[in-house]
């Protein structure tokens, strides 16, 4: 049976546009992720000036230390604590190209600084850097 003051049903439909709008944003995202032009992670800090600074000639995967103005250490982006740090960068002290890059802020307590290239060696790691901008 039909009744004419009914109105027809409509077939449901799936917009296609804002799924394509919000996979075009992702697409962006990812990419401007993978060339760093955003910053993944880690604490920000000013590192000190070097007239004689030089392009670092560690390997492709050197572990990153952090120090701050306020005394927090990171690794690899990670926070840390002095004793934990010390145990992860021993797991890595085996590698033969083991390399450690300490970037510390340039207003960081220099004993702080020391501390932690002091925690490096005792790991076994002999390959130690500190980051800087050349002046």
């Amino acid at each position: 049976m039909f009744f004419l003051d009914e109105e027809p049903r409509k077939e449901a439909r799936i917009e296609i546009i804002p799924m394509i709008d919000v996979m075009m944003f992702l697409l962006v995202f990812f990419v401007l992720i993978s060339l760093n032009v955003i910053p993944t992670s880690g604490l920000s800090t000013q590192l000190p000036n070097a007239k004689s600074a030089t392009t670092s000639t560690a390997p492709a995967k050197p572990l990153i230390v952090t120090v701050t103005v306020d005394g927090k250490l990171q690794l690899n982006g990670e926070d840390v604590t002095p004793a934990s740090l010390k145990a992860r960068l021993s797991e890595r002290s085996h590698e033969p190209e083991a390399a450690v890059i300490i970037k510390s802020d340039g207003k960081a307590e220099m004993q702080k600084v020391v501390n932690v290239m002091d925690i490096v060696r005792d790991s076994g790691i002999k390959k130690v850097s500190i980051a800087a901008r050349k002046a």
